[in-house]
């Protein structure tokens, strides 16, 4: 068991994943695929990478609700009718990603970056919880 799953086990693959109950919102997503995903740790922050090959920010929807984060991607293309497809890689699932985070993670100042279809997911560590020097008097 590495440093991060020992400290923080909520943010694990095996831990983390969480299945809550459809939401509204989230019921018409209709077939799904969890995307692949990476989780680094630095003394200030957990680093997230979400893999979400075809999908744009438009597509793109994430929110936090009672301690779970929920990542949901859309892919935007579509097949011109013109077009005859013979075989086809990757399908038309919708990505559904949820983390339950752990309580050092400050909320508030989640920041993310999509790129080419990489999600980098920054949850920076509450400053309550950071390492500090104290001086001595």
């Amino acid at each position: 068991m590495n440093l991060l799953h020992s400290l923080v086990p909520s943010l694990g693959r095996n831990g983390g994943q969480v299945r809550p109950e459809a939401s509204p919102a989230q019921a018409d997503l209709g077939p799904t695929v969890r995307p692949v995903y990476t989780l680094k740790e630095t003394d200030d922050a957990y680093g997230a990478t979400v893999y979400l090959p075809g999908v744009t920010k438009d597509g793109l929807d994430i929110d936090t609700e009672n301690g779970v984060l929920t990542v949901v991607g859309r892919r935007s293309w579509k097949q011109p009718e013109s077009w005859t497809s013979l075989y086809r890689e990757s399908s038309d699932a919708t990505y559904v990603l949820s983390l339950r985070l752990d309580l050092s993670i400050d909320v508030d100042k989640i920041h993310a970056e999509l790129n080419d279809g990489v999600l980098r997911l920054s949850l920076p560590k509450s400053e309550a919880l950071k390492p500090r020097k104290i001086a001595v008097s």
